[in-house]
């Protein structure tokens, strides 16, 4: 099974970025996580796209762009001009769900749904066909920092089960209070990908915290 750590620069040292991203480029992290934030969908507003663009300029990792606005399905083209390598969308923002990952997977990119806390998994059970990654809420988002949600280990499990039916080879991806007590859990029950912000950026060490945060295969 897949263990791939994304990193969430929403954790960063905005005063260092470029170092930051340069960091994450050395060291053996899968992709590299932007949170976008509207202020409208979520209570913050976090960076926009000239803040990706620069950051698209010094990456070498695969960028994991997360939209956690209204009307995602507007800025497709924006975030696939900017190299993007995945384009996730919140069910709850989407009213036109199954067409915004047709409209992702047309630009040429992944498409992955994210579902927040309280979302059950039967709203998405008619698009997992059309996805690459469903991310997972651990968190309700917004804001760095906060503790993990504990059932969201038996949702992953409820969820690697649908897809082992609709789409084998899509990733669960969990997002919000990742560390390194919680992340091989995390893998058992069936996640792909982890998205770590403080528990990288905040650790003595983000190398060794992304190594340590992957775990043995």
């Amino acid at each position: 099974m897949k263990r791939l750590i994304a990193p969430s620069v929403l954790a960063a040292d905005f005063l260092q970025l470029g170092q930051q991203i340069q960091m994450l480029n050395q060291s053996t992290c899968d992709w590299i996580h932007l949170d976008v934030m509207d202020g409208v969908y979520v209570p913050n507003i976090s960076f926009g796209f000239p803040v990706i663009e620069a950051i698209s300029h010094v990456a070498t990792k695969p960028l994991d762009v997360h939209l956690m606005i209204v009307q995602p399905e507007r800025y497709i083209s924006r975030v696939q001009q900017l190299g993007a390598r995945l384009l996730s969308v919140h069910q709850e923002a989407c009213t036109h769900l199954h067409r915004t990952l047709q409209q992702i997977h047309d630009a040429g990119m992944q498409a992955g749904v994210v579902l927040n806390p309280a979302t059950s998994l039967s709203t998405i059970e008619d698009v997992l066909e059309d996805v690459d990654v469903v991310m997972l809420m651990s968190v309700n988002p917004g804001f760095g920092g906060q503790a993990f949600i504990e059932h969201t280990y038996s949702k992953i499990e409820r969820l690697r089960r649908m897809l082992d039916v609709a789409q084998p080879k899509a990733l669960i991806e969990v997002d919000g209070g990742v560390n390194i007590h919680n992340a091989p859990l995390l893998f058992q029950s069936g996640a792909n990908v982890l998205v770590a912000g403080s528990s990288v950026f905040k650790a003595p060490d983000p190398v060794q915290a992304i190594a340590d945060l992957r775990g043995e295969e």
